[in-house]
């Protein structure tokens, strides 16, 4: 394992370099935060992560705990923008993990409402114990469906939905194919009629697969992307040379990154246009100069 250090010098590589291109990051608090926020622009997004990478792995399926001695409160109160909630999922693994997964997503959206912080949640799939990468690749489309299918409950309080592709990681189809139109309907049974704007996560597709992805995607009205390995996936490769890190930041990652935008700017579905804004985003609060008074945040947030 990599010390400490070096994983922060990555991550601080990345988010100095990247950010020029970028509406917003997304940086964890253990290796990310210190070590990258003061090469942010302080106009750019800051979004934190909220679960923990150890997972408790189960004969039924995988369960998800929060950060040790973390809490969207805390998220809050470091000034990020919005909370990133990661949520494995499967449909068919056992109700007891499903209900334990349910009440994870659960308690952090009503965190979330409580600290007046957006939930951007992301709903992953993932191989059970025993399921070979083949049958795992043939059940993908209806997997991923139907992992979305619960959190769309307005009981777990998402704000913005981040979605990994219902097909295909590598050689997606063009969409002018006869696979590419029964991954269009896929797409279609994923996000049509989400409560919230969703964006397309990368799943560490390659810069191509992705780019051919992004076009399914808009077609669907996402607001855009949040990736990751699909930008940046060639630069750690070159550790421990930090100049090659930055030189493969400078000349792989960000122009990709602005032929991206481009075709998030011509395509995409503006998150404010989304039915459920369609009276505007209202604040509950009075229109005048009493605003300090009404204002009453949870305790746990002041």
């Amino acid at each position: 394992m990599a010390p400490y250090e070096a994983v922060a010098g990555v991550v601080t590589a990345l988010a100095s370099e990247l950010s020029p291109e970028a509406s917003a990051l997304l940086i964890d608090p253990i290796y990310g935060y210190l070590p990258a926020v003061k090469h942010i622009d302080p106009a750019k997004g800051l979004l934190l992560s909220y679960e923990s990478i150890h997972m408790v792995q189960e004969s039924g399926g995988l369960k998800e705990e929060p950060i040790p001695d973390w809490s969207v409160a805390k998220i809050r109160s470091l000034g990020a923008d919005a909370v990133k909630v990661l949520v494995l999922y499967r449909a068919d693994v056992s109700a007891e993990v499903r209900h334990f997964q349910e009440n994870f997503v659960q308690t952090a959206g009503e965190a979330c409402e409580r600290c007046d912080i957006p939930m951007l949640l992301e709903v992953l799939v993932y191989p059970t114990e025993g399921e070979s990468p083949e049958d795992f690749a043939r059940a993908r489309e209806h997997l991923v469906i139907e992992a979305v299918e619960p959190f769309r409950h307005p009981r777990f309080k998402a704000d913005i939905f981040k979605l990994e592709p219902p097909g295909p990681l590598t050689d997606v189809p063009p969409p002018d194919s006869e696979e590419g139109e029964r991954l269009l309907r896929a797409y279609h049974r994923l996000t049509d009629g989400l409560p919230r704007p969703w964006v397309l996560l990368s799943a560490g597709m390659s810069k191509q697969d992705f780019r051919t992805s992004l076009g399914y995607a808009y077609k669907c009205k996402a607001s855009g992307y949040l990736a990751g390995r699909a930008l940046w996936s060639q630069a750690p490769l070159l550790f421990p040379d930090a100049g090659a890190i930055t030189a493969s930041l400078r000349e792989e990652s960000l122009p990709y990154m602005r032929e991206l935008n481009e075709i998030t700017r011509a395509s995409a579905t503006p998150w404010y246009t989304h039915p459920s804004f369609v009276s505007g985003v209202e604040t509950p609060y009075p229109l005048d100069r009493d605003f300090a008074t009404h204002y009453r945040p949870d305790e746990a947030c002041a």
